[in-house]
């Protein structure tokens, strides 16, 4: 690849086609060389940009985190419903068939170092998990969700989500992580907060599957 002149377009070719890579080889598959021959670039190139496979790996985490960010603002700005619970809802079912999203995931939460899954523990709480819950707070004012603590509600849910049911940290097949979205779907139930249904339990299994490809 000639040299180019946008630093932040070649550092997002590399992200990306570390992204393929990873999904395709897994990530202690894939080597530095492996992404130069892919972009045809020098050491000093990618090196430029990033100084490891771990760093590029951190970048995909932050840029999923982001998507992830941006993407939510942007289905909750254009989203309508008649009342918070069905809002929230389709946010959920929109969030859990978005391929990049899945993508992204299969890569992230495939590595089960403690760091990585520390920082996506503080990301669920620290800026998920208050969007959720302001939702959750327009809930208890329509009516439609029944909590005396919204914000905490939004985290013990994304939580385990995001964490709890992850199969590939925890090693459980298909039917396990069945077993526990139920269960979970029993738990929203009865926290007054009843927004998991059998289509989104169809969605979550369908991307946790991916990730476990």
């Amino acid at each position: 690849m000639g040299r180019n002149k946008n630093p932040e377009q070649t550092r997002e070719r590399i992200l990306d086609t570390a992204v393929q890579l990873f999904v395709e080889k897994g990530y202690e598959e894939t080597s530095i060389q492996d992404i130069l021959d892919a972009l045809n670039l020098s050491k000093g190139g990618i090196y430029h940009h990033f100084r490891s496979k771990e760093e590029i790996l951190e970048a995909v985490m932050q840029k999923r985190a982001q998507y992830a960010m941006d993407m939510l603002h942007e289905i909750i700005q254009n989203t309508t419903a008649g009342n918070a619970k069905e809002k929230l809802k389709k946010i959920l079912y929109r969030l859990a068939t978005d391929m990049e999203t899945n993508m992204l995931d299969s890569v992230i939460n495939t590595q089960i170092n403690p760091r990585f899954v520390v920082g996506g523990l503080q990301a669920c709480v620290n800026q998920d998990a208050p969007i959720i819950g302001e939702i959750i707070e327009e809930g208890v004012k329509d009516g439609s969700f029944q909590t005396a603590q919204p914000a905490y509600c939004a985290e013990i849910f994304l939580l385990l989500l995001n964490f709890w049911l992850n199969p590939v940290l925890f090693g459980r097949n298909n039917d396990e992580t069945k077993d526990r979205l139920v269960y979970l779907q029993s738990v929203m139930h009865l926290l007054g907060v009843d927004i998991i249904d059998d289509k989104l339990i169809t969605a979550l299994l369908n991307s946790y599957q991916k990730i476990s490809d």
